[in-house]
């Protein structure tokens, strides 16, 4: 019988993981993106070997969306955006966790913590991320096509820069703020099961 535990963190314990945050970033401060990248993908493969409860493996899976997101040579993102989402995976490249990962149950659980608040962070960045992965599927479908070929298909340019610029927009509106806004990259109709480049199978 399955046992709902909700909790809330203080200003206390937010101060804490952002503190965690940023000693992170300053020590990734000489890792190569391919390094931030490689790190943080091992941490998901290693996740992924264990049995982990449904709150820590639904954040993981938002792991691997921003991980896909950053080496998706359909999405190619700008590179100011792109370096966005490799500051908030700098974490995953700090071997100096909260909680080890070898605690049973609970060793990602600051992980997962750390990936809600980047997927808050970044929450404009992830939903058009999964609407392009869900308009590049259904259109590589359309065409009799697989959609982890196509690369940077001309086809998809224009809907993709759509989203970018959409995303841009949303973002800036939100400027001035938080940061956290009021929903995450969970607000939408859920997890897309659209292909994406990433580690994990797409639920």
């Amino acid at each position: 019988m399955p046992l709902a535990i909700s909790f809330e963190l203080s200003d206390r314990d937010l101060e804490h993981f952002n503190q965690a945050l940023a000693k992170a970033r300053a020590s990734a401060g000489s890792k190569s993106a391919d390094e931030i990248i490689a790190a943080a993908s091992k941490l998901l493969v290693e996740a992924n070997k264990v049995e982990v409860p449904d709150f820590i493996a639904e954040r993981l899976d938002r792991l691997d969306a921003l991980i896909a997101m950053s080496r998706d040579e359909g999405w190619h993102l700008p590179e100011e955006d792109r370096q966005r989402v490799l500051s908030a995976l700098v974490y995953f490249a700090d071997p100096s966790d909260v909680i080890p990962d070898n605690v049973p149950v609970l060793g990602y659980f600051d992980d997962a913590i750390a990936i809600e608040m980047c997927v808050k962070e970044l929450k404009h960045e992830i939903e058009a991320y999964d609407e392009f992965c869900e308009y590049r599927q259904g259109e590589a479908e359309r065409r009799g096509l697989d959609p982890a070929t196509v690369g940077r298909a001309d086809w998809l340019e224009a809907r993709r820069d759509e989203l970018v610029d959409r995303m841009h927009r949303r973002r800036n509106r939100q400027a001035g703020g938080s940061g956290y806004g009021d929903s995450s990259g969970y607000a939408r109709k859920g997890y897309t099961s659209a292909f994406r480049p990433g580690l994990l199978r797409v639920r």
